[in-house]
């Protein structure tokens, strides 16, 4: 009986935008096998939030996926108000849904520009400014985004990318001076290459080529970057900060 009263108190409601895939799936596992609500966002991969979602409930735990083009700041509303509505709140928002693209500057196009920004920044102010809304009058939350080393570094080829991730870093900072006083904590994750579908187009030289670059000589593991957002929720003092999760590439 103690153990369940202790889990009761813990669990949070959590919603995680691209949670079907890559990073977004790992961290939808990690926290709902930890004992956490999770509301799993998804767009285009429905087969794939299908998949997790059913995973988890054979094993006991309570996940929801909800469709919606995060992107669009009336779909991200919609995806908020469905956590609020279904379980009175929200506790913990994870801005991971993003796009990538390798593209020469002067080859991208505005409509490349926006969609980029779109998907990797914008979706991040959409949902954030929703949920803020409950965390403020529950004087309680947190905030993760899942920014990028290109964010902090800038990637050749990959400039409008490198845009938006250094935006939601900026993002993340003055957020979390804003509702600090609030008890709400607004942090980001930094990766750096991670094994997942993004990066399906290397070939085994380049990602060769890659790990020689890496201090710790390996590609980074979506677990590593789910256990980094579990320990930011068990954390309570640590806000504006970017985590960076990349084996020292940037050293």
């Amino acid at each position: 009986m103690v153990e369940n009263k202790e889990k009761s108190i813990v669990n949070k409601v959590i919603v995680v935008t691209g949670g079907s895939r890559g990073i977004g799936a790992e961290i939808v596992k990690e926290l709902a096998r930890m004992g956490h609500t999770v509301i799993l966002n998804y767009n285009k991969s429905e087969t794939c939030a299908k998949n997790v979602e059913i995973e988890l409930k054979n094993e006991g735990h309570v996940v929801d996926i909800f469709k919606a083009d995060v992107s669009n700041s009336l779909e991200a509303k919609k995806l908020i108000d469905f956590a609020i509505d279904k379980y009175g709140k929200i506790d913990v928002l994870i801005n991971n849904a993003g796009i990538c693209q390798d593209k020469l500057f002067t080859d991208i196009t505005d409509e490349d520009w926006q969609n980029m920004m779109n998907n990797n920044l914008n979706s991040a102010f959409y949902c954030s400014r929703e949920a803020a809304k409950n965390m403020i009058h529950n004087k309680s939350g947190l905030i993760i985004n899942i920014s990028s080393i290109w964010g902090i570094t800038g990637g050749s080829m990959e400039v409008h990318y490198s845009t938006a991730k250094a935006g939601l870093i900026g993002f993340t900072k003055a957020l979390a001076k804003e509702l600090g006083p609030s008890n709400i904590r607004v942090n980001a994750i930094a990766p750096g290459i991670i094994d997942t579908d993004m990066n399906r187009g290397y070939s085994k030289e380049d990602l060769e080529n890659i790990k020689n670059e890496i201090p710790l000589g390996k590609i980074g593991t979506t677990g590593s970057i789910a256990r980094c957002v579990k320990w930011l929720l068990e954390d309570d003092y640590t806000t504006g900060e970017v985590i960076s999760i990349n084996g020292g590439w940037y050293i």
